[in-house]
């Protein structure tokens, strides 16, 4: 089979520009007489990025060929963190600076289980890091700066609307996402800023639901900075974080009034080779009933590491039936597919 899903999800690198109220576009920017450190320091310190991914690549029908977002500086000699989707797979990673300077960088290291991946510039980006805060304190109400690259005409002051759990259909969980308003549209891997001058999150979606509870309330989704501190030093040297893989399934799910609904499966990934097919509704992991993607996930890599056998309860076509899956590690089978 070819590369990609059966059925596409809807993760996407930002590019909401053309679809959103002009009202949106009006949210007021960052003022250096409203806050406590250098801002216009602070806001150099985000890069544009671009990269080229080979058609052929795993992650190329689902994320694009071309991408486009953001990375912030965040080391010295040149260490740069941005949100994977962005990266992964690319053979071609470009940084765009102030004055249309642009050169080069390199991959060094992805987590999945974070969606951070961290780069390096092939030269000298030539500003300071932005220093890391301590996103675990960051509250709702909280006044934040989102920014990405282009300074305080292309950065917005928005607000912490919400502090709570984010599951995504792609077998990805944070426990204490930070969700923010107004929405942003070039929010892939933005920088969230506090009221220190810190990097307290990274830009990874735009969401409908950005207060809890409320299905019309746009804003933008970010990865806490606190979830890079303890896998830095191994993304940095090995590429990947030193934890033993998750039990990977290669399964799409949607979830929809405390029922999930399987709404694509990889070619040849482990949930496709075991039978299940898009349309399967999703009612237990191991015989333990689950309601949603956050229950589910926490079920399947509660059976071990990459490789267990996870066993999905199913209801399909009016029956039910139990379909037992040998689990993979996603990075292994993103490793095979690129050697093909």
């Amino acid at each position: 089979m070819a590369n990609g899903v059966k059925k596409a999800n809807g993760h996407r690198p930002s590019g909401l520009l053309h679809l959103l109220d002009p009202s949106l576009r009006l949210a007021p920017h960052p003022r250096q007489e409203d806050v406590d450190f250098e801002l216009d320091k602070a806001l150099s310190t985000v890069f544009r990025l671009s990269s080229h991914v080979p058609e052929e690549a795993f992650s190329a029908q689902t994320l694009g060929t071309e991408r486009e977002g953001n990375a912030v500086v965040i080391g010295d000699n040149g260490l740069l963190l941005t949100i994977g989707y962005l990266v992964v797979d690319a053979d071609e990673i470009t940084l765009h600076g102030a004055g249309g300077r642009s050169f080069g960088a390199e991959l060094l290291g992805y987590n999945h289980e974070t969606g951070f991946a961290v780069i390096r510039a092939l030269e000298e980006p030539g500003v300071m890091p932005l220093p890391r805060g301590n996103s675990h304190a960051l509250a709702e109400h909280e006044k934040v700066i989102i920014a990405p690259y282009g300074g305080t005409d292309h950065s917005i002051a928005g607000t912490v609307v919400s502090r709570r759990e984010f599951a995504g259909s792609w077998e990805y969980l944070l426990d204490h996402a930070i969700f923010t308003a107004p929405i942003h549209p070039n929010w892939s891997g933005a920088a969230l800023i506090n009221d220190k001058g810190h990097l307290v999150g990274l830009g990874s979606l735009w969401v409908n639901d950005a207060k809890a509870g409320e299905q019309d309330s746009p804003g933008n989704m970010f990865v806490p900075i606190d979830l890079l501190e303890p896998i830095l030093d191994d993304l940095i040297t090995t590429g990947f974080a030193k934890a033993e893989p998750r039990p990977w399934l290669g399964m799409y799910t949607s979830e929809a009034m405390k029922r999930l609904f399987v709404s694509g499966v990889i070619p040849d990934g482990p949930a496709d080779v075991a039978g299940i097919e898009s349309g399967d509704l999703v009612t237990g992991v191991d015989n333990h009933p689950v309601e949603s993607l956050g229950e589910m996930y926490r079920h399947i890599w509660s059976q071990g590491t990459a490789g267990a056998e996870v066993l999905l309860n199913i209801h399909r076509n009016g029956g039910d039936m139990d379909i037992k899956v040998v689990s993979d590690s996603r990075y292994r089978f993103m490793q095979q597919r690129r050697q093909h």
